[in-house]
C-alpha cells in the first residue's frame, strides 16, 4: 500500500460541478491499494497517517505535532495510479487490487481512521469517480508512504513476531526495571572476575 501524504491549509475534492469534499488545515491523502495488500497493511497505514508528526506545537517547534494531536482534519481520496509500473512511457496498474475488491477494503480504511480519531474530522473523495481535486499545500510538506512487505517465509514471519514481543516485553518493563537488570548483570561479572583473580593469586611462583 502506498500513500502520498501533504500537509495543508486547505483541501477539497469536486466531482462534475458538485463538491463532495473539502477540509480547512490538515492533512491531504492520496492512497494507492495494491493486490497484495492485507489488513496488517491497512493498520500500518492508518496508525503512521495519524501520528505522522507533521505539524508545530504551541510553542512554533516543528515537527512535534500529528494531526490527531493538533485536532486538525484529514482528506483521503484513493488513487490507484499510485500502484503504476511504467512498461517504457506507458503507465501500467496491473498491480493495483480490481476496484470490486479495492472499494470494501478503503472504506474499512476510512472506517478505521474514524474509529481511532474523531469522525467528522475524517473526510473522503467519491471511489471510483473522476475527481478533481484542489490541494493547498503548506510548506511544502509531502511525505511518501509504503507499508512493509509482509515476509512469506513462515520461519521468518515467526522470527520477526519473537521479536516483536522481546521488544514490548522490555518496553513493559520500563527504564528502571531495565537499569536494575543491567547492574546486576554487571555484578555477577565483576564477582566472576574477582573469584578468577583470587585463583591466580594463590598460585605459587
Amino acid at each position: 500500500m502506498r500513500a502520498i501524504i501533504q500537509r495543508v491549509t486547505k483541501a477539497s475534492v469536486t466531482v462534475g460541478e458538485e463538491q463532495v469534499s473539502s477540509i480547512g488545515r490538515g492533512i491531504c491523502v492520496l492512497l494507492g491499494i495494491s493486490v497484495d495488500d492485507t489488513q496488517r497493511d491497512a493498520e500500518y497505514m492508518v496508525r503512521k497517517i495519524l501520528n505522522l508528526r507533521l505539524f508545530e506545537d504551541e510553542n512554533g517547534r516543528a515537527w512535534a505535532k500529528s494531526v490527531m494531536e493538533r485536532d486538525f482534519e484529514v482528506l483521503c481520496v484513493s488513487q490507484f495510479t499510485l500502484q503504476c509500473i511504467l512498461k517504457g512511457n506507458k503507465p501500467d496498474f496491473h498491480t493495483a487490487m480490481a476496484a470490486e475488491l479495492a472499494q470494501p477494503f478503503y472504506n474499512s480504511i476510512l472506517e478505521s481512521m474514524r474509529s481511532a480519531y474523531k469522525p467528522e474530522l475524517i473526510k473522503d473523495g467519491k471511489f471510483g469517480a473522476y475527481m478533481q481535486v484542489s490541494i493547498q499545500n503548506d510548506g511544502p510538506v509531502t511525505v511518501e508512504l509504503t507499508s512493509p512487505a509482509a515476509p512469506t517465509d513462515p520461519k521468518q514471519l515467526s522470527k520477526l513476531e519473537k521479536q516483536q514481543l522481546r521488544k514490548e516485553k522490555t518496553r513493559s518493563k520500563g527504564p528502571s526495571e531495565s537499569g536494575r537488570e543491567k547492574g546486576a548483570l554487571r555484578s555477577r561479572e565483576d564477582l566472576s572476575s574477582g573469584a578468577e583473580g583470587d585463583v591466580s593469586s594463590d598460585r605459587e611462583p
